[in-house]
């Protein structure tokens, strides 16, 4: 019996990431064509602008708690990968090739402003420190919420720990792989909720002896209600 439960435990986190995975894909291939770069502490003045060999236009640009964002749209590029992405502030400026091979979605660009270099993509350090602090956090408010519900044994507490590493890894991870500037996300991380109720209500049913199950099926809703309105907060003011 008790190797029942684990297979369908296991069964249930495996179908919420593998449906995770099919979303992420999904949302990949709906955003519109463009080339983003990505900016740690930016100054207040920086502009950046990219030479296509016909004309210099400048990104826009969209500021969040410590970055910015400059986002150059492909209906205005040569069918090229010749560009000079210029730089200014009123402290320096310089310019710099863009001679990385464009695709067609998510052209994301990390400029380090004191090396003056571009790294494609989002850095490493920087989505394990978003990831981290996300599932932290989340973890947290719902381990308040936990304790609230009554839930004191050990073993309840340990099946709290696991599922919730598990899932909330598996949603921040994938949260991680959209554009930093997506405006649905929102969809994508209401999606992911349900799976992670689906998941945890297999979960503390199978598992978890301590309570009804009624109180802890509305552990899990309260708790994942919760992390939603706070998560979607969390996203709208911090980057992705």
């Amino acid at each position: 019996m008790k190797n029942k439960k684990s297979f369908i435990a296991i069964i249930i986190i495996a179908l919420f990431i593998y449906s995770s995975m099919i979303i992420q894909c999904y949302a990949n291939s709906a955003e519109p064509p463009s080339i983003l770069i990505i900016v740690s502490n930016p100054p207040d003045d920086l502009d950046i602008s990219i030479d296509n060999g016909e004309e210099i236009y400048a990104g826009k640009k969209i500021d969040k708690v410590v970055e910015s964002y400059y986002t150059f749209y492909s209906s205005r590029m040569k069918k090229t990968n010749d560009y000079i992405l210029i730089v200014t502030s009123e402290d320096e400026s310089f310019e710099m090739k863009l001679d990385e091979s464009l695709e067609n979605y998510n052209n994301i660009f990390t400029l380090d402003l004191k090396s003056h270099t571009l790294t494609r993509g989002k850095l490493i350090s920087r989505s394990i420190f978003l990831v981290s602090m996300r599932v932290a956090l989340t973890i947290l408010i719902e381990a308040i919420i936990f304790w609230i519900f009554g839930f004191k044994n050990k073993k309840s507490w340990s099946t709290f720990l696991i599922i919730n590493l598990i899932t909330q890894c598996a949603l921040n991870i994938w949260i991680n792989g959209y554009s930093p500037i997506q405006s649905y996300i929102i969809f994508g991380l209401i999606f992911g909720e349900f799976f992670i109720f689906m998941a945890e209500i297999a979960v503390f049913l199978l598992f978890c002896k301590e309570h009804s199950r009624t109180r802890k099926v509305l552990y899990v809703l309260t708790a994942n209600f919760i992390s939603l309105l706070v998560g979607g907060y969390i996203i709208s003011i911090l980057p992705i």
